[in-house]
């Protein structure tokens, strides 16, 4: 913060704002945020610079803004406070905007939506644009009719979500739409189906880092023609390039927080158990490992440092593809997120690729730049098994 920051900001005296937006998804130990404790020691030192900061009212962010140091130089601004009206106001123009720019693409939507839809949306939404959002991008399927995918929207029940007796108040609206499109997108389907569906979605939400539709595939053992429509059925939950060499990601953090807990997703076709799906991640990073690795992946020549070979990234990229170097560097992150019970289910796989794959392994993550990375991976094997 003082070197790359603060100093640079000082000796160039300009006027600016810095925003750090989502600090609530910074993977943050501490109890109070690391971010905003070392932003108090030096705030004071640039007073023409204003940090706008977001997140959500954890308690170590809540924390962080009442330490001594930021609290009398903060203003906070809860946006639950705005006066409902006006967001109401807000989502409404955005819903009529974006109706707008679809008309203008798609043939006959002449005085589309009715008044009285668009005020059904809006209350629907109950004040989140994210709801806004996926509502519209649901409804602008380009495979589908857009008043019959607002029909269906409207029709779906307006609030099917409960947790026990009790509506889980917080969710319910963004809960009951997200049961919705995936009950649009597989309800009809066979129900033999169903374990693929959550193996592909718990994929997109539970990767260390986001995965391509190919990816996706090798590391489940699918069809890339099985994997890429059952992710276009649910694209309005998820941004999805046409390349399928390309990540996926989910649309927003509020999909995957949905999908993996059992009392909001109550729907126990959609429903993705991280204790069940991380063993499945981490035995298909391990089989691919067993399956590719081998002795000098890249043909280096022998005796030879990795920055004495000048086309070391060409080779990388042509030699060990995507899914690949997944495999090599998050197998351990998926193990993390094994529960001790399904431990007996991986112990084969990781055996023969520890045995027989060790030192090839080894190889890729060097080439890569993050033989660091072994220690951690080892660390985590160490923690999770009773090794001898």
């Amino acid at each position: 913060m003082d070197k790359l920051i603060v100093q640079l900001l000082v000796e160039s005296a300009i006027s600016t704002v810095i925003v750090i937006d989502a600090l609530d998804e910074c993977k943050d130990e501490e109890s109070t945020s690391a971010i905003l404790s070392v932003l108090g020691q030096f705030v004071s030192r640039v007073p023409k610079v204003k940090f706008f900061v977001t997140g959500r009212p954890e308690p170590r962010i809540r924390t962080g803004f009442r330490l001594p140091l930021l609290a009398k130089a903060t203003d906070v601004f809860a946006l639950h406070g705005v006066e409902p009206s006006q967001v109401n106001n807000d989502i409404r123009l955005f819903f009529r905007h974006r109706f707008s720019d679809i008309a203008t693409r798609r043939r006959g939507l002449d005085r589309w939506p009715t008044e009285e839809q668009l005020v059904l949306l809006c209350e629907r939404a109950a004040g989140l644009f994210v709801h806004a959002v996926a509502t519209v991008r649901f409804i602008d399927h380009k495979n589908n009719n857009p008043k019959t995918q607002l029909d269906r929207i409207l029709q779906s029940p307006e609030s099917s979500v409960r947790e026990g007796k009790t509506r889980v108040n917080a969710n319910t609206t963004l809960d009951s739409l997200y049961t919705s499109i995936l009950q649009e997108a597989f309800g009809d389907g066979d129900p033999e189906d169903d374990p693929k569906i959550r193996s592909v979605l718990g994929a997109v939400v539970l990767a260390a880092n986001p995965l391509s539709p190919s990816s996706i595939a090798a590391l489940l053992c699918l069809d890339i023609d099985d994997v890429s429509p059952l992710l276009s059925s649910v694209h309005s939950l998820l941004t999805l390039p046409e390349d399928t060499d390309l990540p996926v990601r989910p649309f927003h953090k509020s999909f995957p927080d949905f999908i993996t807990d059992p009392t909001r997703c109550v729907d126990q076709r959609f429903h993705v158990s991280p204790p069940d799906h991380h063993p499945e991640l981490l035995i298909g990073c391990l089989e691919l490992m067993n399956r590719r690795l081998e002795r000098n992946m890249c043909k280096l020549p022998d005796a030879v440092t990795n920055s004495e070979v000048e086309d070391l990234q060409e080779r990388t990229e042509r030699y060990i593809d995507r899914p690949l170097q997944y495999a090599c560097r998050s197998w351990h992150k998926h193990l993390i997120g094994t529960v001790q019970s399904q431990i007996p289910t991986v112990k084969s796989a990781l055996h023969l690729f520890l045995e027989g794959r060790f030192l090839f392994w080894l190889e890729v993550l060097s080439v890569l730049g993050a033989a660091r990375e072994a220690v951690d991976a080892l660390q985590a094997a160490a923690k999770s098994l009773d090794v001898r």
